[in-house]
């Protein structure tokens, strides 16, 4: 799964059960990636 490094703002590719840690700063705050998905939405 893909984090975003909260410090150096680099994508961090975490495996299952692995450190919770950034291994370009050492940064320990990673957000989650989110899709960009587009939502349309009818209003009446």
């Amino acid at each position: 799964m893909e984090y975003v490094c909260f410090k150096c703002n680099k994508t961090v590719d975490l495996e299952k059960h692995s450190r919770v840690r950034c291994p370009f700063c050492g940064g320990k705050i990673l957000y989650k990636q989110k899709p960009e998905t587009v939502i349309n939405v009818d209003a009446k």
